[in-house]
This record gives structure tokens, sequence and C-alpha cells, in this order.
């Protein structure tokens, strides 16, 4: 159906289950991220051990390719993929900042537990504060990756 009258969220693009009106979980990964049509996700740390379904499942949820690092305009998400040995999170994590727009939020793709390049969750939980973040929830989204989501947090008015 593509009527829109009566209310609710109106979601645009594609019709494979991205969220509801009650907010309930929504049943691709993409949508599990909170992305939906019209968002500019921003994809940093590609490489060829990426999960590749996920990444269609992003793109077909935003509509649009992800833009990478030489984008140069504001991104609603930028999604991280990180490994142990890609280098220092803290750096990673700053690098991230550069084009996310206030109140967006960074999704750090890590290998799984017991994965190559598995980054442990105290490792996470010491360098989202350095680099002014905060850790707020984990999604499931891939069989070889862990998904968790960082914000920049809330200042008192």
């Amino acid at each position: 159906m593509s009527s829109t009258a009566g209310g609710g969220s109106t979601q645009t693009g594609p019709t494979t289950g991205t969220t509801t009106d009650d907010g309930t979980t929504a049943d691709t990964p993409a949508a599990r991220l909170g992305f939906s049509a019209g968002m500019v996700i921003q994809e940093l740390g590609w490489d060829n051990d990426t999960d590749d379904d996920l990444r269609v499942s992003i793109e077909d949820t935003i509509d649009a390719d992800m833009v990478d690092g030489d984008h140069g305009n504001v991104v609603d998400a930028v999604v991280l993929w990180w490994r142990a040995d890609d280098g220092d999170l803290v750096d990673g994590l700053v690098d991230s900042l550069t084009d996310l727009v206030g109140g967006g939020s960074i999704w750090l793709l890590t290998p799984k537990v017991g994965r190559p390049g598995s980054v442990d969750a105290a490792d996470i939980a010491e360098a989202a504060p350095i680099a002014g973040l905060a850790q707020t929830t984990t999604a499931a989204v891939s069989k070889d990756w862990a998904a968790t989501r960082l914000v920049a947090p809330k200042t008192p008015a």
C-alpha cells in the first residue's frame, strides 16, 4: 500500500520491514541499527573481511550507497568496522566524529569474541569516554560481527 494518510510515522523506501510505528524490534539488521530511508551513513574501516550481507542491508534500507571518509559533508551515522590490529581505538573513534551530525551515532562493528581481530569489550568501554562518547547499546546484526552504539553524551542545558 502506498497511502500515507492517517498520521503515524512515514517511512519511505524499501518495504522490507525497517521499523514499526510502535517501536517494536525491526526485522532487518540495518533497521535494528536504527537506519531508515534517506539517511546518510558513512562507512569507515571497510576491508575484505567486512560482512557484505550487512552492508547490502544498510544500503537497501537507506536506499543509497554509504559514503566514505572523503564525503566532506555531515552524516547521520557512522559505521566503523574495527579490528584489534587496526591501531588505537580512541583515535579511530575521534576520527569517526569528523562528519557526524550532532545527535548522530557511531556503530562500532568489531569481530565477535573468538573470531580473528576481536576487540575486548573492556577496550571499547575504556576508549569510548576518552573519545568523548558514551556506549548505549549493542545489536545483533551479523554472524561474525558485534555492533556497539556510541553517542556523544548529552550535556545539561
